[in-house]
C-alpha cells in the first residue's frame, strides 16, 4: 500500500466531466469570403440545424438576386461556442442581412 511520506505533494484527481455536445451553446456562423459573422446562437444543436437550414433556403431564394448584384453568398454552419466568446455588442444577424451589406 503507497503511503505519501510528510512533506510530499497530494495529487488531486478530478473526474473528466465532459460536457455533452447538447449542453454547450451552438452558434450559427455565416461566412462570405473573409468575413465570418455569428448570426446566431442556441442552446441546442438541433436548433442551430434548423436554423441553419433555413438560412440556407433563404439565400438560394435570393440566389439570382445576389448573382446579378454581384454580392457573395454567404455560406452557413454551426459550431460549438462559449458564451465569453461572443463579441461585447454582438447582436442577432437578420436571416436575410447580407441583402442590407450587414454580413
Amino acid at each position: 500500500m503507497f503511503r505519501p511520506r510528510q512533506g510530499d505533494a497530494m495529487a488531486e484527481f478530478h473526474s473528466d466531466e465532459r460536457k455533452s455536445p447538447e449542453s454547450s451553446l451552438w452558434a450559427v456562423v455565416a461566412m462570405s469570403g473573409r468575413v465570418i459573422r455569428i448570426a446566431e446562437v442556441y442552446a441546442s444543436r438541433s436548433a442551430a440545424l434548423a436554423d441553419k437550414t433555413w438560412r440556407e433556403a433563404q439565400v438560394r431564394a435570393y440566389a439570382g438576386f445576389l448573382e446579378s448584384s454581384a454580392q457573395p453568398i454567404p455560406i452557413y454552419a454551426i459550431k460549438p461556442i462559449r458564451r465569453t466568446d461572443l463579441p461585447r455588442r454582438w447582436k442577432p444577424l437578420p436571416a436575410l442581412g447580407f441583402l442590407n451589406g450587414r454580413l
